[in-house]
Formats: structure tokens, C-alpha cells, sequence
């Protein structure tokens, strides 16, 4: 694949023109950034555990039912997606108060929300990813009542199914975002999980002592990321249990 035209570079990836029409090879890199970018720093081995986990978890999504871009991993670092039609939001779902929802509404963070609740954000890093409603998406045409009937309905899938899994290992899914691509199969077009999920875009919390195993590692300055995502991985059988040491993972093939 030398000589790879690439099609996009953001924060945590790479993307580059597939070996086959309507393919991407997604390549995740070292970097980590918070706060819009402001703040960042190189993590030795994130790329390579990010690429495993966003495997597993897509993996487990296909087997479910529930639809996602992920065909194959290429490489320690790279997986082959299907290219789609990105719509232009984040879907962020919440099972208990952290971050900006504790920040907006003055709710402890760890409470126990009442139901799974679903946000939307405007994807423009320039903006800052500015919160938005149903009404603004409908207004500027970012996807129609059965686009976000259907987004609605996967986001929540994709909520059981993590919740669930994370329970298993000892760790407590507070929130996550994902994004949504169309795809079309001649005149017919349906939506799938794209980009990626990894604990760059959950919160995770040990069930038990609270213990973050997130960005936020990065994002308040409480340890090492790399131990805290390699933790992750080791819980959900995607690494040795045997093995104790970032940077350069040992992982399952």
C-alpha cells in the first residue's frame, strides 16, 4: 500500500484511499489531544491499542446486528472500513453525569441519570462541536426525521451492547460518542456505525473504585493513558493478562 493517496487527517487518524472502490484504510496514530486541540502529546502504543479495541468492538457490534463500517484489520495500526457518507454530527450518549452535562446542568458527576440520554453535537471543530437539537437538525437538513428515528434507535443498540459488555469486565460505561454514515445500496440507503470506539471516545470507570480509564487520564493529568487504555484492553481479553507494559504492546492476533 506505499503511496497511499490520503483523503483526511484529524486529530487521532488517518484515512487513505482503499485498496478497492468504496474502501478506507483508517490508521490510528499516537497523538492524543484535548480540549479542542489545545491540549496534545504523543502516546506511544495508543494507535495500536486504539485500532485493536475499535476492532473488537465493531466486531461485536457486526455479530449483534448492529451495522458498522469495520471489515477487516489490516496491521497493528490500520483496518479496512467501507467508505460512507459521514453525517455531520456526534451522537453522544449518556448513562451518568460527567463532563460538559455535569458542567451544564450542576448535576454530581457519577449520578445515575434516569434513563440513557442521547445529545447531539455539531461536528466543526472550529465551533467547538457546539451542542445542537433535533430542530436545528431538521432546519439545515443534516439528516431527515427517519435518518434520526434511525440514529436514535442504533445509538441506543450500541448503548446495550457496550453497557453490557463493560459490566462484564468490572468497568462502568458513563458515556460515549459515536458517528453515523450512510451507505447506499443502489437507490436504497441505510445507516451504519462509523469512525471508530475506543476509550478516546468513552468514559470508562472501574466499577468498584471509580478509577478512570479514559482520555481523561489525559484530560485531568491522572496518570498514564497508555496504562489506563491497556487496562481496558486487558479486561476484555484483547491483550495478555500476563503482559503489564505500554509502549509496545504484546497483543492477540
Amino acid at each position: 500500500m506505499a503511496r497511499r493517496k490520503k483523503i483526511y487527517e484529524g486529530k487521532a487518524k488517518i484515512l487513505y484511499e482503499g485498496p478497492e472502490p468504496g474502501t478506507i484504510v483508517q490508521y490510528f496514530k499516537d497523538d492524543a489531544t484535548a480540549f479542542n486541540a489545545q491540549k496534545k502529546d504523543v502516546i506511544e502504543g495508543k494507535g495500536v491499542l486504539n485500532n485493536r479495541l475499535s476492532e473488537f468492538f465493531m466486531t461485536g457490534l457486526n455479530n449483534v446486528g448492529v451495522p458498522t463500517h469495520f471489515i477487516k484489520r489490516l496491521n497493528m495500526r490500520e483496518q479496512l472500513v467501507r467508505a460512507v457518507e459521514i453525517i455531520p454530527l456526534e451522537i453522544i450518549v449518556r448513562n451518568y453525569a460527567a463532563g460538559s452535562l455535569s458542567k451544564r446542568l450542576g448535576i454530581e458527576e457519577g449520578t445515575a441519570l434516569p434513563r440513557p440520554i442521547v445529545e447531539y453535537c455539531y461536528k466543526d471543530d472550529k465551533l467547538g462541536d457546539p451542542l445542537v437539537t433535533e430542530e436545528h437538525i431538521a432546519a439545515f437538513g443534516w439528516a431527515s426525521q427517519q435518518d434520526m428515528d434511525d440514529i436514535l434507535a442504533l445509538a441506543l443498540r450500541v448503548n446495550d451492547y457496550l453497557s453490557g459488555l463493560m459490566y462484564g469486565v468490572g468497568i462502568k460505561l458513563v458515556d460515549f460518542k459515536i458517528e453515523i454514515g450512510r451507505v447506499y445500496d443502489g437507490d436504497y440507503q441505510r445507516l451504519i456505525v462509523a469512525d471508530e470506539i475506543s476509550p478516546d471516545s468513552c468514559r470508562l470507570w472501574d466499577l468498584e473504585t471509580g478509577q478512570k480509564l479514559d482520555k481523561d487520564v489525559f484530560r485531568q493529568d491522572l496518570g498514564n493513558l497508555a496504562d489506563a487504555y491497556t487496562e481496558v484492553a486487558r479486561r476484555l481479553g484483547v491483550m495478555p493478562k500476563q503482559s503489564t507494559h505500554m509502549p509496545k504492546p504484546k497483543l492477540i492476533n
